[in-house]
């Protein structure tokens, strides 16, 4: 536990030094700050976690300094560490310090190198007091802190207008987010009197054994942030166009942390959930139609990006889908084993970009298996691993997620039913990518430009996508509500049913995209079909219907306030004073005898006021 206070800390610290540098840092020495303070993180997680375990995996808790103490009121930046924190911490340290070592190759040469590394550890550091601080208060500085640094990234080539505004979209929709949790966080702070976490938790307990209506609104409070941060239904318009940024970016925040912070938030808090069946249901639908409008969406994506892109928020859907279901380990599980392969296809995907000069149209690719072999054979690992083929680590997850789902109740089956075909949705994409971008004729000379700063990572990623479900759900068991989750009582056809559907959806995308046995052109080219291909790509229409509901009622309120009506008041005070000083100031002659008439006027003013004034 000594070594906690250093995992936060060192990417702070890097984020420190490059800010007062100001970019004056060679880009070799602003390489080896980013990437080696989230490097030496990794290496104070594993100390910590290592005596983490070898103390029987019992919470801790380490008092850094009180930040606020007034009366009673005490909060204290206080680090915390249990089975759940310690998931996370290695997801984020670990997979982020690949991610910057790729990113040291994949910036070479761009303008603010050292700024782009500057904000990349602010985010981890972020992200870290996010999931160890054991307050509420500190939860959210770290929630605010991935949200601002997410603006900072996704508009980091600030000079073209579309990432400003991708940049600028990404803030407000998860600030709506922001606000519901905000609210939450009052409710239970008002009711408890308490901001640590675990003693709210068990305040909820007490107070509300059978549940009540306020559990339930502050729970859905809850949801509604975790909803904005993650990309859920419906605030999750705001990822798509968040592949503005830089690849790497796509890889650390939109990929294999920032979004699973709605994951976590509601597994810290899931006694609130366990009190309100209602809330948890709710959790299990914005999982499931998140997931299902998702993967549609990403079958018909052109943009390489966009299609991991929905891919992502449908995944993080599955996430959502197990814990309100309640298969709440098997959630934290698909979580990391997300954040390998996720961050494996994003980063094979910047290779591929930028062999091909920073072309993302996959019809645009084809016929690049053997040009370029690295980003290839990482991209089919982590694509195997997205469809959950067997012996891969979203396979583990995954099934584990399904085989739960179909136990729930009477619904159970349905929920199952439709899980399942948005699985076989998410192989038939995934093969449609790779036999697009890789397959067939080449349409864009390629040329490599990566070395092994840039490739290293990629390998490493691809040995985690394929064994990263042997790591199981030990770290998570005595801290989730479920003990960690056992599907081995499942047998016969639904355990087969489950395990073929990824392989058919591969099968079915052979046969359409790659060997092209089946046709449908006739369908897809017909008024139907190509008018169901324009709403699914458009995401469904959400953002159609925001931009009608919201943006634009907004935007003609601004026009016709321009001039804003509140300035009018102030406004109006300055224009009086200036033409009041305007009379004044012709007093101001300059003439001595203008001067000495005024005074004795004055004085005689002042003498006939003293005379006709009453006596006391």
């Amino acid at each position: 536990m000594d070594w906690l206070w250093l995992v936060p800390a060192l990417p702070l610290a890097g984020f420190l030094v490059l800010f007062v540098t100001e970019g004056r840092l060679p880009d070799r020495a602003a390489a080896w700050v980013g990437a080696g303070s989230v490097g030496l993180a990794a290496v104070a997680a594993a100390v910590a976690g290592t005596d983490f375990l070898e103390q029987g995996g019992v919470p801790q808790s380490q008092h850094l300094w009180t930040w606020i103490g007034v009366g009673g009121f005490d909060v204290a930046f206080r680090l915390y560490l249990d089975g759940l924190s310690l998931v996370m911490v290695g997801v984020i340290t670990g997979v982020g310090f690949l991610i910057h070592v790729y990113a040291t190759g994949y910036m070479a040469g761009e303008e603010g190198y050292s700024r782009f590394f500057a904000y990349m550890n602010l985010f981890v550091f972020a992200m870290l007091m996010l999931v160890l601080g054991d307050n509420l208060l500190t939860l959210f500085l770290g929630w605010e802190g991935v949200g601002l640094c997410s603006y900072l990234l996704i508009g980091f080539h600030h000079g073209d207008p579309e990432n400003g505004y991708a940049a600028r979209k990404a803030f407000v929709v998860t600030r709506v987010g922001d606000t519901f949790m905000a609210i939450g966080l009052f409710l239970l702070f008002r009711e408890f009197g308490t901001l640590d976490i675990q003693a709210a938790m068990d305040g909820a307990q007490a107070a509300w054994p059978n549940g009540a209506a306020l559990c339930t609104l502050i729970a859905l409070l809850l949801l509604g942030g975790a909803v904005g941060k993650s990309a859920q239904a419906p605030l999750q318009t705001w990822l798509p166009d968040a592949m503005a940024g830089p690849t790497p970016v796509s890889a650390l925040i939109h990929a294999a942390t920032m979004v699973t912070a709605g994951v976590y938030l509601i597994a810290r808090t899931h006694d609130l959930f366990l009190l309100s069946s209602d809330a948890q249901f709710a959790v299990a639908v914005v999982g499931l139609v998140t997931l299902f409008i998702a993967s549609f969406t990403a079958l018909n994506q052109r943009d390489l990006k966009r299609i991991l892109a929905y891919s992502t928020m449908s995944q993080i859907g599955y996430m959502f889908f197990a814990l309100g279901v309640g298969a709440w380990s098997a959630a934290i599980f698909h979580l990391m084993t997300h954040a390998f392969f996720k961050a494996l296809l994003f980063l094979s995907a910047g290779s591929v970009i930028l062999a091909l000069h920073h072309e993302q149209d996959i019809f645009k690719m084809g016929g690049l298996w053997r040009r370029l072999p690295v980003p290839f054979w990482c991209m089919a690992v982590g694509s195997a691993a997205l469809a959950a083929l067997p012996l891969t680590s979203g396979y583990y997850s995954k099934d584990l997620i399904l085989l739960t789902s179909y136990d729930y109740g009477a619904i159970g089956p349905w929920f199952w039913a439709v899980a399942a075909l948005a699985a076989f949705m998410t192989s038939l994409y995934t093969a449609r990518m790779i036999f697009i971008a890789f397959f067939g004729e080449m349409r864009t000379e390629p040329h490599e430009r990566s070395g092994l700063n840039m490739w290293l990572p990629l390998v490493v990623l691809a040995a985690l996508a394929v064994g990263g479900g042997w790591f199981g759900l030990a770290p998570v068991a005595s801290v989730l509500p479920d003990g960690g989750v056992d599907a081995a009582h499942h047998e016969g056809a639904l355990v087969w049913v489950t395990m073929l559907v990824p392989i058919l959806g591969l099968a079915a995308g052979y046969m359409v995209f790659g060997g092209k046995q089946l046709s449908f052109d006739g369908l897809v080219n017909s008024g139907f079909g190509q008018g169901l291909a324009r709403f699914w790509a458009g995401g469904w229409g959400f953002d159609t219907f925001y931009d009608r509901l919201i943006v634009r009622p907004f935007l003609f309120l601004a026009r016709i306030n321009k001039s804003d009506a509140v300035d009018l008041i102030y406004k109006l005070i300055v224009e009086v004073a200036r033409r009041l000083n305007a009379v004044v100031v012709q007093s101001q002659t300059g003439a001595l005898r203008w001067y000495a008439a005024s005074m004795a006027l004055g004085l005689a003013l002042a003498l006939l006021i003293l005379l006709l004034a009453p006596s006391p």
